[in-house]
């Protein structure tokens, strides 16, 4: 090292990314915290708090929230006004924090990340055996994460672009139309399309026991019950014929024989029936994906998507950043003949597949 030439301003730079990407770190579980304590919510019924009134209004301790508070206003969470001593919210804190509603609501997404870190020993492991890891092996903040994280942007998205963007598919849902929705996990999007939809019906498969239990329970709560079904099955082997339209949601890259799963999709649907593939966004080069958006997908590739094809028959392991054009290839060698993007944001892509 003392051989190498080192240029301090380079240095410099990137000790200032380090100290930004550890403080984004140790900030992440705070955040946790704050959700599941109501902290958020509490600040912005309030609009503004001290130490003392926040702690007061979630019956929590004044001196850990002293402290959290600040936390948060360092990390730009919160505002502080140094005159009165109080903390508030703006309304698009409160939007990313505060509602659960909200199609920007952010605070699942530190779920997840909490996950891999409790995951970490086995994961390191698998890099060293490169045995996969299933979806089911994982921590249970990777499954609460995911569905907190992801629905936010299916409100956003699904019933106002993304189907009006599938040729035919939405004139079928208004009329009534038999939907499979494939990788459901808690059900969210399953939910959101029969909400949208009542005229339908709408199956949600998965292979994890606990995700299935959860849908079921949050579909009786959301009242969609009687329109909708969740099993537990295989993407390769789930029942059922004569579908209308087939739903993966970020979660074709995930399996081990994508391959396999779109000749199933093929036979389980109608001959003018429709397969919607919702995959990470990600460009075609390698190169044009280093950017924050891809530093998120391909972390979260390599703790969540790779193991979990890998610990599956053929093991393909196609990543979350996989191309358009590999994507083709799988479809097409399913039995496929049409396959085009239909839509896109920038955190998905969105294809359509026919017969």
């Amino acid at each position: 090292m003392e051989a190498m030439a080192i240029n301090q301003d380079r240095l410099n730079e990137f000790l200032g990314r380090f100290v930004s990407d550890l403080g984004a770190t140790l900030h992440g579980a705070t955040i946790i915290i704050g959700e599941k304590l109501g902290l958020y919510k509490a600040i912005a019924e309030a609009g503004q708090v001290t130490p003392k009134t926040l702690a007061e209004k979630t019956g929590t301790s004044e001196r850990y929230i002293r402290e959290w508070l600040a936390a948060q206003a360092a990390s730009g969470y919160v505002g502080y006004n140094a005159k009165t001593n109080e903390y508030t919210m703006s309304p698009e804190q409160a939007l990313a924090l505060a509602d659960e509603t909200s199609p920007a609501y952010i605070p699942g997404a530190f779920r997840i990340a909490a996950s891999l870190f409790k995951d970490e020993p086995k994961l390191t492991e698998a890099f060293r055996t490169g045995e996969g890891i299933g979806w089911h092996e994982h921590d249970t903040d990777l499954y609460i994460g995911t569905e907190k994280f992801f629905r936010p942007n299916y409100v956003r998205n699904l019933v106002s672009s993304w189907l009006p963007a599938l040729n035919g598919v939405v004139a079928k849902l208004e009329a009534g139309a038999r939907v499979a929705d494939v990788g459901c996990g808690y059900g969210s999007s399953t939910m959101l399309m029969a909400k949208a939809y009542p005229k339908s019906s709408f199956i949600g498969y998965d292979y994890h026991i606990k995700s299935v239990e959860a849908a079921r329970q949050t579909a009786l709560r959301e009242g969609v019950a009687s329109r909708t079904k969740f099993e537990i099955a295989l993407a390769k082997k789930y029942p059922g014929k004569e579908f209308d339209l087939v739903s993966f949601f970020d979660c074709l890259h995930d399996m081990g024989d994508p391959v396999g799963a779109a000749a199933h999709v093929k036979r389980s649907l109608k001959p003018d029936g429709t397969w919607m593939i919702v995959e990470p966004f990600a460009h075609d080069k390698l190169e044009d994906n280093f950017n924050p958006v891809g530093r998120i997908f391909y972390s979260a590739s390599t703790m969540i998507c790779t193991p979990s094809s890998l610990s599956q028959e053929v093991g393909m392991a196609l990543g979350s950043q996989v191309s358009e054009e590999r994507l083709r290839q799988i479809v097409l060698e399913g039995g496929f003949r049409h396959f085009r993007r239909a839509a896109q944001t920038p955190f998905n892509r969105v294809f359509e597949a026919r017969l």
